[in-house]
């Protein structure tokens, strides 16, 4: 036995609701109701994904930004090295998918 039965209130004979239908949710388990809107699932889009792994570069660069200047820092160069490979990035096959690593 399922342990939720969902009726559209909308429209009775669509099974499977769409945007801005009212639905109905019955917990089988504990015989609560609940009615709201039915929203789609967001499917983030590959725009989507470009933007996040941008932003995640940026605070990556941005949280290093005071080693630059620094010249006797002990990761120095370490620094260097991954702040280039930051920056090209989004130029690279691996992007968004595979950050970059020092």
């Amino acid at each position: 036995m399922k342990n939720i039965t969902i009726e559209n209130l909308t429209d009775s004979s669509r099974q499977n609701p769409i945007q801005g239908d009212k639905i109905k949710i019955i917990n089988n388990t504990t015989g609560s109701i609940t009615i709201k809107s039915y929203n789609e699932p967001y499917v983030k889009t590959q725009d989507d994904l470009n933007l996040e792994a941008r932003e995640w570069r940026n605070s990556k660069l941005g949280g290093t930004d005071y080693i630059v200047p620094l010249t006797d820092h002990p990761d120095h160069g370490a620094t260097l090295a991954y702040r280039a490979l930051l920056r090209d990035w989004p130029s690279t096959s691996d992007f968004p998918d595979t950050k970059p690593t020092i």
